[in-house]
Parts: C-alpha cells; sequence; structure tokens
C-alpha cells in the first residue's frame, strides 16, 4: 500500500487489473468463511447487543462527519452526505454520483480514509496494542500439502458464492458470496480447511496495491487537500469507534480490539485482513461490517431524499465531468 501510494503522487501509473482483484477477493471471502466455525452458535447471542450499536455508531459517527465536511472542508450537502456514510466505498460512489454528487471528490476522500484507518490502526496495535507478528499469513497450510478434496471445496466455495452474489447484485459481491458459502460448509463441518497461505500472502499484496493505487493519476495538490480533510473525517469516525468499543466491551466483555475492528470505519476487506492478522474474531468483525454496510446502503439513500424533502438538489459534480 505504501509503495503504490509513493508511486501515484510521482506520478507512475499504477493500478491492480479488476479480474486479477475480484479473484483474490474471492480467496481473502473463502479464509473469512472459515472463520465461521460451529462454536460461533455460542456466541451469537453476545453479538445481539453489538450489532444493534452499529445504528448508534453510524448515526454519530455519519452525522459528526457531514457537519465537518459541509462546514469547515466546504463540500456540497449531496458529496458531504455520502462522504460521510460509512457504507461501502464502491456503493456510496455509485449512489452519490446517480444523486449529483462528485463521485472522484466521494471516492478520494474515502479511499484516503481507508487508507488512513489501516495506517493507524495497525500501527496503533503495534505501539500500543503489544502486537507482535507471528510470521503466519492466515493460518492455512502450504498449497503444496493442502489435500485436494479439501482444495476442490473451497474452490466451489469461492466460485459459485461469488457468482450467486453477482447475479443478486449484492454489495461487494464476491466478497460476500464467496464469505457465506464458504461459512456455510464451515458450519455444517464439511470441511475445517482454508486457503493456502501462499493465496493468502498474494490477496494481501493486491489489496494494499489496491488501496495505494487509487490515487493514481490525481494531482500532488487534490491529493494533499483530499487527504486533510479525510484525516479529520478518520479522526471522528474512529474516535466513535473507539467510544462504542469501550461502552459495549463494558457492557458484553468482549475484546476491545475485536469490537474496535469491528466498529473501525475502514473496508470490510481490509479490517478483516488486519484482524486475520492480529488473531481477532475474523468472524465477528467481517460479520459487524457486512451488516454496517447493507445498514448504510439500504438506509442512506432514502434518508437522505427524505430529508432533502425530495426537492432536486444542483449536481455537484465538477464542470470538466458535465
Amino acid at each position: 500500500m505504501t509503495g503504490c501510494i509513493a508511486a501515484s503522487v510521482m506520478g507512475l501509473r499504477m493500478g491492480v487489473p479488476r479480474w486479477l482483484r475480484s479473484s483474490l477477493i474471492v480467496v481473502l471471502g473463502v479464509m473469512l468463511g472459515s472463520s465461521f466455525t460451529p462454536d460461533i452458535f455460542g456466541r451469537v447471542a453476545q453479538w445481539s447487543l453489538t450489532l444493534a450499536g452499529l445504528a448508534g455508531y453510524v448515526l454519530l459517527a455519519g452525522g459528526a462527519t457531514y457537519l465537518y465536511l459541509r462546514r469547515v472542508a466546504g463540500y456540497g450537502p449531496i458529496t458531504s452526505f455520502f462522504t460521510a456514510m460509512p457504507g461501502g466505498l464502491n456503493e456510496m460512489v455509485l449512489v452519490g454520483g446517480a444523486m449529483g454528487g462528485d463521485p472522484r471528490l466521494i471516492a478520494l476522500t474515502h479511499g484516503a480514509r481507508i487508507m488512513l484507518v489501516v495506517f493507524l490502526l495497525v500501527f496503533g496495535f503495534r505501539i500500543f496494542g503489544g502486537y507482535h507478528p507471528t510470521g503466519e499469513v492466515g493460518g492455512g497450510t502450504s498449497i503444496l500439502t493442502q489435500p485436494p478434496l479439501e482444495m476442490a471445496i473451497l474452490v466451489a466455495c469461492g466460485t459459485v458464492g461469488a457468482l450467486i452474489a453477482v447475479a443478486l447484485r449484492w454489495p461487494s459481491a464476491p466478497l460476500l458470496g464467496a464469505m457465506m458459502l464458504s461459512g456455510i460448509i464451515h458450519l455444517l463441518g464439511i470441511t475445517e480447511g482454508r486457503p493456502p497461505f501462499e493465496l493468502v500472502a498474494i490477496a494481501q499484496i493486491a489489496m494494499g496495491s489496491a488501496v495505494g493505487s487509487r490515487f493514481a493519476g490525481v494531482k500532488v495538490s487534490t491529493i494533499a487537500m483530499t487527504t486533510v480533510h479525510a484525516l479529520a473525517a478518520t479522526v471522528i469516525m474512529l474516535a466513535a469507534a473507539v467510544g462504542c468499543a469501550w461502552a459495549l466491551h463494558a457492557a458484553t466483555g468482549l475484546p476491545v480490539p475485536s469490537l474496535l475492528l469491528a466498529y473501525a470505519p475502514g473496508g470490510l476487506a481490509e479490517m478483516s485482513l488486519v484482524a486475520l492478522a492480529l488473531g481477532a474474531d475474523a468472524a465477528f468483525v467481517a460479520t459487524h461490517h457486512i451488516c454496517r454496510i447493507l445498514m448504510v446502503v439500504s438506509v442512506a439513500p432514502p434518508f437522505f431524499r427524505r430529508v432533502g424533502g425530495g426537492r432536486k438538489l444542483p449536481s455537484e459534480r465538477p464542470a470538466e465531468d458535465d
């Protein structure tokens, strides 16, 4: 991620091919699904309160960030709203752009926020959380020793699950579909296998490269200004996440690191990878991010229309895009 950010700022053409990113996201989805083991049923009751708390977090973090972007950053109302909503990046860009917001600004700010959250959390856990790397990547075996039947089951989970999710037009379809089918297979006890650690390592490299490449082709001045406002938005959202994590820790006894990663305003794939690296409950983290994304995607557009009184606001797209 750092290397691709530096290269993008230097003006080099960077990017991860869509087919490669989608394929490796499927690998990550299967990996996350393998975290849904049968013993998860004994922990579901604890999750009810933390899942319900997501609504309060979205209102608190989204509302405070909207006020900052609107009054301090000077973004338009549409762009501010869909930039402030902690939903999926692609979904917020598409919906915000369709409603007249500036899709480039929404995408850049969300991308910068995800980058900053990853940096702040991983170094924060290293400095303040006592994290020490184990050298393991995902907990799977080598591709050279993976049993053929186990490998076939995992490949089928990823392929079929992703295709079904794409057909149903789910948000983050390749990741979510692969994770859901893999989770079902692992919950049923059909297999306990995980994707080979070589593929998980390559997926991590691809995801980091994709985050860093979002700034390719953008002027350095635009990146600098966007990052300043994204940093402020990140601090606001992370502060809300930390507050929620400690409050829910006191109420449920669940570990703060898992709660913080579950509420952190990073991407589903990125925060799930951090959870895997830290040895946190990846199933818990991924489930909360999925529920938050589904909540924001389904509620944010009608809420914005209702608050706006149904009136058509002027487009906030840059002049060169009109």
